[in-house]
């Protein structure tokens, strides 16, 4: 194993305190700090050194791929790493978005060839399942809820501009596009009033307050409206969700480490200043009801847990070692990407032992040899889901 080096991403979103904390840095940190990118994505690569410089891992992995991917990865997915890791920490809340299934962002990035770059919504060709493991409390909202719950919550503001959305939810779950469709449809020169008037109106309740609290921190954007669709769900440390491809989602507050398919492909539906393309947002989503988002960690082994899900792009499984469990050993063919979030932890992949502390990385190659984890502390093991 080796150190991988993530950069810090520094979107206005991002907490002062909890990536600095996880890496033992004094707070608050200077700016905001959102995510920390472990892995091979040409928008912000990992670094790992090389004679004393540093070498991008999406370089690597592009010229060796046999080296870093092995065989069976290199045939699934090319040259490239088809995960990314992060750690990523919210202090206010990120944009309603959904992403593509492959099928939809094939034909979206081929669609858009020869756009501006400010005019696509596709980056790549790839699609972007992921995976949040809360690391904190943490506050999210994912995935359309019973409509009937939601045509209550928007008809509690007394507003005669919401009559028609209330309508299509009490249609039942047939009804979701047309609530999206005009809540985003709204035209920009009134969203201000109309938002003005749900925040002023008597209602009350959980519904309320987020909505209040949302429209706040976006005013005028119906995406504070659009974010009673869906569930609202707070995570204790340990519980995950589970975004597949279709269902609209929005990270609330908290730190939690992600896993997703390596792709940057983002379809905005509110609550952010940045472009909406309502109609291929609408051509994306999935208009169904997600039973439940939320992923509890299956034991499977002493100090082992994952997370499974139906995709083979990633695998995320998490390793704590202590006095009971002093060492594991995981039987995962490489590439694996290791982060330590929490004490101190040996990682060898039989080329190599590397210790690490809180908020640092590793990753190693190839190998067909088990990785074993030895000391006092928490891990979280990236690697494909090929099995």
């Amino acid at each position: 194993m080796e150190p991988l080096y993530g950069p810090i991403r520094d979107y206005a979103w991002g907490s002062r305190s909890a990536i600095a904390l996880l890496q033992g840095r004094s707070v608050p940190s200077a700016g905001p700090e959102a995510e920390l990118w472990l892995g091979a994505h040409p928008g912000a690569p990992a670094h790992v050194d090389r004679a004393g410089l540093r070498v991008s891992l999406c370089d690597l992995v592009r010229d060796e791929p046999g080296q870093w991917l092995g065989q069976r990865v290199s045939e699934r997915f090319g040259s490239r790493l088809p995960f990314l890791l992060k750690v990523l920490a919210a202090d206010a809340p990120l944009s309603l978005q959904a992403h593509p299934d492959a099928e939809q962002a094939q034909a979206g990035y081929a669609a858009e060839a020869g756009r501006p770059e400010g005019q696509r919504n596709y980056s790549d060709p790839h699609h972007k399942p992921e995976l949040l493991v809360a690391l904190t409390p943490f506050e999210a909202l994912c995935g359309f809820r019973d409509p009937a719950e939601s045509a209550e919550a928007l008809a509690a503001f007394g507003v005669p501009a919401l009559a028609p959305v209330v309508a299509a939810l009490r249609a039942g779950p047939a009804g979701l596009r047309t609530a999206v469709r005009t809540l985003l449809g709204w035209p920009v020169a009134t969203r201000h009033d109309l938002l003005a008037e749900v925040v002023a109106a008597p209602a009350d309740g959980p519904d309320a307050e987020l909505t209040r609290r949302l429209a706040r921190a976006y005013p005028g954007d119906p995406g504070a409206l659009v974010a009673l669709l869906l569930h609202h769900l707070r995570l204790e440390a340990g519980e995950a969700i589970w975004m597949p491809a279709g269902n609209l989602h929005a990270y609330l507050s908290g730190c939690g480490v992600e896993i997703m398919a390596a792709s940057d492909n983002v379809l905005r539906g509110g609550l952010t200043p940045k472009r909406v393309d309502v109609d291929e947002l609408l051509r994306v989503l999935r208009f169904e009801v997600l039973d439940d988002p939320v992923r509890v960690a299956q034991p499977v082994g002493p100090g082992v847990d994952w997370w499974p899900v139906p995709v083979d792009d990633f695998a995320l499984h998490r390793v704590r070692v202590d006095a009971a469990v002093p060492s594991v050993t995981l039987p995962l063919p490489g590439p694996r990407v290791v982060l330590c979030a929490g004490g101190s932890v040996t990682v060898d992949d039989g080329a190599g032992a590397l210790t690490l502390a809180s908020g640092e990385a590793a990753i190693g190659t190839a190998l067909e040899a088990p990785l074993r984890i030895d000391g006092a502390g928490v891990a979280y093991v990236a690697t494909s889901g090929l099995r």
